[in-house]
């Protein structure tokens, strides 16, 4: 089974931190507004990479490609489109977890 996801790779460690601490959480929240706490809680997948700065969101769902969608908005609305680069990727998940 394979899944849709975007993968944000950040150009500034400072950048990345921000986005993955502040910026993702207002989106998550903007998502549980639009979803609800259940249907974020069970849709809405990330994982962050810290060494190489960069966080991949499953956007195979609804609330995971809204949180895509508000996300890089807000990213580009907070840092400007030059701080991050975003990039669909293909996500393969198998029945021992998740390969990207």
């Amino acid at each position: 089974m394979s899944n849709q996801a975007y993968r944000y790779r950040f150009r500034d460690r400072d950048v990345f931190e921000k986005a993955v601490r502040v910026t993702h959480q207002q989106a998550l929240l903007a998502v549980v507004g639009l979803f609800g706490h259940a249907r974020v809680r069970m849709d809405a997948a990330f994982v962050v990479d810290d060494i190489i700065h960069v966080m991949v969101i499953d956007a195979g769902t609804p609330a995971g490609m809204a949180l895509c969608m508000i996300f890089t908005t807000f990213l580009s609305a907070t840092f400007g489109h030059e701080a991050f680069d975003v990039r669909r990727v293909e996500m393969t998940v198998t029945p021992l977890g998740t390969r990207l």
